[in-house]
C-alpha cells in the first residue's frame, strides 16, 4: 500500500482517520483543522501535507517524494469543489495560505505565505468580484513580498523601503491609508525588483507559486533560526513540519475585517479569562511584525454559540461574557470578515472533547 502524503478536509468532512488523526502526522494546526471540520465546526477548507512527507523530502536530498504531485493536484481539485472557486481563475480566484505546522509550537521560527493564487489577471478578477480594488491590490502586494522573501530568498528590506517611500510620498502614516492605484504601483515596483534580482518575471502560474511555497515551508525546517530554536529549547523528538494549504479568510477587506491572536486563558498569568488583541483591516503578518495592536479583545464581549452537529461543542465568538474554560482548546491566530451586519469570524474555537470517537 502506497504511503498517503496529503489529507483533505472541508464541508464537514476530514480524510484523516484513526492513527492518522495525530499531531505527529498532521502537526498541531493540521490536526486542529481536521478535527474541527470533522465535528461540524465551520472552518475554511484545505489540505495538509504530513510531517512524514517533510521527513521523506530531506531523506531524498530535498527532492519531492514520488506521487506527491498527483496527490496535491487531487487535493486542490477537492478544495476547488468545496469552495466553488478555482486557483488562478480570472473572475473569482481561489486564494490560499500556505503555512507550516510542526507537532509542537515553534512561534515565529517557521514560514507562512498568504494570498497565494494572485497574479496580474486574477487580481483584476478579485477586484471586480469584491468591488474592492484596494483590498485586491493590497493582497497582491503582500503576496509578492512574502513569496519573494520566503520562497525565493530575496531581502525584505528593499520592498519595505519602497512601501515606506510610497507612504511618505502620499503623506500618510499607515498601510490602510494607501489607495488602490498606489498599491497597484507598488506591485509593479515589487515585480521589477524581483526581475532584477532573479533574472525572470514574477511567477504568474498559481501552481508554480504553490510548489514554491510548499518547498519553502519544508526548507524552513532546516533554516538556521529554526535549528537554533530547537537546540535552545532542547527539542530533539521532531523530524519535520507539516504543510497546511487553506482557503484564505481575509482580514484586510476594510473596517469590518481584521486579524488577531486570542486565548481562552491569559498566557501571562494563567487567569481564567479571555485574552487577546486584534488589528482592524490587516493580515496576520502585521501582528507577527509587532505592529501596534489597536484593540484588546477583553474590551469586546464574547458569545457562546451552539455547534450545528454536536451539542457538547462550545464555540465562542465576540459577544457577552469575558471568561471561559474548556477541557480542550484549539486557538490559533485567525482573520475574520464582516461582509454583512453580522460578524462572521473564525477567530476563536473551543470545545470539550467527548469520550470515544467522534
Amino acid at each position: 500500500m502506497e504511503t498517503k502524503h496529503v489529507f483533505s478536509y472541508g464541508a464537514g468532512k476530514a480524510e484523516a482517520k484513526g492513527a492518522e488523526l495525530s499531531k505527529n502526522v498532521l502537526g498541531g494546526k493540521g490536526l486542529g483543522l481536521m478535527e474541527m471540520s470533522s465535528i461540524g465546526i465551520r472552518v475554511p477548507a484545505g489540505f495538509t501535507l504530513t510531517i512524514q512527507t517533510c521527513e521523506e523530502y530531506y531523506k531524498l536530498g530535498k527532492k519531492l517524494p514520488k506521487g506527491l504531485e498527483k496527490e496535491v493536484l487531487d487535493a486542490v481539485k477537492k478544495l476547488e469543489k468545496n469552495t466553488g472557486k478555482k486557483l488562478g481563475d480570472a473572475k473569482d480566484p481561489l486564494l490560499v495560505s500556505v503555512r507550516s505546522g510542526a507537532a509542537r509550537s515553534m512561534p515565529g521560527m517557521l514560514e507562512t505565505i498568504l494570498n497565494l493564487g494572485l497574479n496580474d489577471i486574477s487580481v483584476e478578477g478579485l477586484a471586480k468580484k469584491t468591488g474592492n480594488p484596494r483590498f485586491a491590490y493590497d493582497s497582491y502586494r503582500r503576496f509578492i513580498q512574502m513569496f519573494s522573501t520566503t520562497a525565493m530568498g530575496l531581502s525584505k528590506e528593499p520592498m519595505e523601503h519602497m512601501l515606506h517611500q510610497m507612504k511618505h510620498k502620499l503623506g500618510v502614516k499607515t498601510d490602510p491609508e494607501i489607495p488602490a492605484e498606489s498599491l497597484k504601483e507598488l506591485c509593479e515596483q515589487f515585480k521589477t525588483f524581483y526581475k532584477e534580482k532573479k533574472g525572470e518575471q514574477f511567477p504568474q502560474d498559481p501552481y508554480k507559486q504553490l510548489w514554491g511555497a510548499i518547498m519553502a515551508v519544508f526548507n524552513c525546517w532546516d533554516a538556521e533560526k529554526a535549528v537554533t530554536y530547537r537546540r535552545v529549547e532542547k527539542i530533539t523528538d521532531l523530524n519535520g513540519t507539516a504543510v497546511n494549504v487553506v482557503q484564505m479568510v481575509f482580514g484586510n477587506k476594510g473596517e469590518n475585517s481584521g486579524t488577531g491572536v486570542c486565548f481562552t486563558r491569559d498566557p501571562n498569568t494563567g487567569a481564567n479569562e479571555f485574552y487577546g488583541d486584534y488589528l482592524i483591516n490587516a493580515q496576520g503578518e502585521d501582528v507577527v511584525a509587532e505592529i501596534k495592536l489597536e484593540f484588546d479583545l477583553l474590551s469586546r464581549p464574547i458569545q457562546r454559540l451552539p455547534c450545528p452537529r454536536y451539542p457538547h461543542i462550545s464555540i465562542f465568538q465576540l459577544s457577552k461574557t469575558k471568561t471561559m474554560t474548556a477541557k480542550s482548546s484549539l486557538i490559533q491566530p485567525k482573520c475574520f470578515e464582516k461582509p454583512t451586519a453580522r460578524l462572521n469570524n473564525y477567530t476563536t474555537l473551543t470545545y470539550s472533547r467527548p469520550r470515544g470517537d467522534h
